[in-house]
């Protein structure tokens, strides 16, 4: 494998339990790329220093916040942060993150007050490698061109 076949992928997605609830979404598709890429598991918010399971939380503009109003910002820049070095030790220029999420949504995300709407937008982590010039997609993405 060369350096092109290094894809960042959020951890949750190959079943890891490190999302807020404690759970992990294998995603079979993402799984099946380990036969032809190498794939680097990362969960920024574990990187940025939380729990799991964690307090849900939602991008609000520049921060993030639980629904009980608790800042989250400094872990979730710090675990963006993180995963962007992951990222650059690595070479990878694709990221699969989870759809949606404060930190891996990429394209729209959760509005910020926990009602279930969607708004164009990344999350911290998704806008930080964007900067970097990675290809950012979700497990709803078409994932075809990979394989």
């Amino acid at each position: 494998m060369d350096d092109s076949s290094h894809i960042l992928v959020s951890a949750c997605l190959l079943g890891v339990p490190c999302r807020y609830d404690g759970t992990g979404q294998a995603d079979e598709r993402i799984l099946a790329l380990a036969k032809t890429c190498h794939l680097i598991p990362v969960c920024p918010e574990q990187l940025g220093g939380l729990p799991t399971p964690r307090p849900s939380a939602e991008r609000n503009g520049t921060r993030v916040l639980t629904r009980d109003d608790r800042d989250v910002t400094a872990p979730f820049l710090r675990g963006a942060q993180e995963t962007r070095r992951l990222a650059r030790l690595f070479a990878c220029r694709i990221a699969i993150l989870k759809a949606n999420s404060p930190s891996c949504g990429s394209g729209q995300i959760y509005d910020g007050c926990f009602c279930g709407r969607l708004i164009p937008g990344d999350g911290m982590t998704a806008a930080l490698l964007k900067q970097d010039g990675l290809t950012v997609l979700s497990e709803k993405d078409d994932l075809s061109s990979l394989f």
